[in-house]
């Protein structure tokens, strides 16, 4: 296969470290895509200052590739084509992140669209693979990065992913064309196991860490992770994360000054683990662990519903919606912390998001 390689300017983003929300699907009240809003969105957190965007992740719903549904396509395309035009317009580089799902022969056919479609990274999920050998999910990851440039995924067992050991992670860092990983299992345990095995493999400069742990943003940033004493510092510099894709303004002014805390430039303070504790509780509402995550994307969908930016907070699954007291839980945290959300900047720019 001809594999494609990273833009440098591209790959210094990954590098540095940026804000790439994971972008829920915008659909009309009979469920059918709502390109208007899809592109919405879209401008929304360009303008928000993201440098890149995930499409076809969980927050777009992995039932975009079920046949009679056939969506995949059309959004991946919508989203890498308003990508490149707000890039443009923008005058910086906008990386865009192809969610990548299913066994081997499936998953190579979506990355050769998205590869056709220029998205410049594949980020896999592994939920296929319950109860496959390390082996087979190793092969898996070579066959795509053969494609294209590739992010690793642990994705929460809540929602669908699977355990993923140390050992998995330090044979998953020799693969060449792994650039980056997203660590998302909720769990301290699963996030050591994933920095632990970069650590060990000699590669920490090549595979920059992104955190997916919604559940504890802050606290993937601030900590230097060093498992031996002599053994080398890895740092998380990167959010790839659902609870981007609403209050996004409000992400990208947080991580960068997560940044200067990860490049010593500032202090840990005590206001800054209160604020972590907020964001926390707010995720709580959003995610919904109370209901084992039934409401997580309802609950996103339900924040840009309420600012405008959504029709509806529906999702493809007619029984997927908010769970009891969810919204009440959503109304609290919007009010209790007003400095984590960006209703305003939406009012401002909604009308000419929406234009065609």
């Amino acid at each position: 296969m001809n594999r494609s390689e990273l833009a440098p300017e591209k790959l210094k983003l990954i590098r540095r470290g940026t804000v790439i929300p994971a972008t829920p699907l915008a659909l009309n009240a009979q469920r059918q895509l709502d390109e208007r809003r899809q592109r919405a969105l879209i401008r929304y957190y360009i303008d928000a200052g993201v440098g890149g965007i995930a499409v076809g992740m969980h927050f777009t719903q992995f039932e975009i590739r079920t046949p009679g549904v056939d969506l995949y396509e059309p959004v991946m395309r919508l989203c890498a084509e308003e990508c490149d035009k707000q890039s443009a317009k923008a005058g910086r580089p906008i990386l865009k992140v192809a969610g990548i799902n299913g066994r081997t022969q499936t998953a190579i056919e979506q990355a050769k669209l998205a590869k056709e479609l220029g998205y410049d990274v594949a980020i896999i999920s592994m939920a296929a693979f319950n109860g496959a050998l390390e082996q087979e999910m190793i092969h898996h990851v070579k066959q795509i990065a053969e494609i294209m440039p590739v992010f690793g995924f642990y994705l929460l067992t809540g929602v669908g992913g699977i355990h993923l050991p140390y050992e998995f992670w330090l044979e998953l860092a020799k693969i060449e064309n792994v650039v980056g990983i997203k660590i998302a299992p909720f769990d301290r345990y699963g996030t050591i196991d994933v920095v632990r095995a970069i650590a060990d493999s000699g590669r920490a400069d090549d595979i920059t860490l992104y955190t997916g742990n919604d559940d504890s943003i802050l606290y993937d940033f601030i900590t230097p992770f060093r498992f031996s004493e002599n053994g080398p510092t890895v740092r998380i510099r990167g959010g790839l994360l659902g609870q981007w894709g609403c209050w996004t303004k409000k992400a990208v002014a947080l991580h960068e000054r997560m940044l200067k805390i990860i490049d010593g430039e500032e202090a840990i303070t005590p206001e800054l683990l209160t604020l972590s504790a907020q964001i926390t509780d707010a995720n709580a509402a959003l995610f919904d662990p109370a209901h084992n995550f039934a409401g997580s994307i309802p609950g996103v969908n339900e924040v840009l519903t309420r600012q405008g930016l959504l029709e509806g907070a529906w999702t493809l699954k007619r029984d997927e919606v908010l769970s009891p007291g969810q919204a009440e839980e959503i109304t609290r945290v919007c009010d209790a912390y007003p400095h984590l959300t960006d209703d305003d900047f939406v009012k401002e720019n909604l009308e000419r998001w929406m234009e065609d």
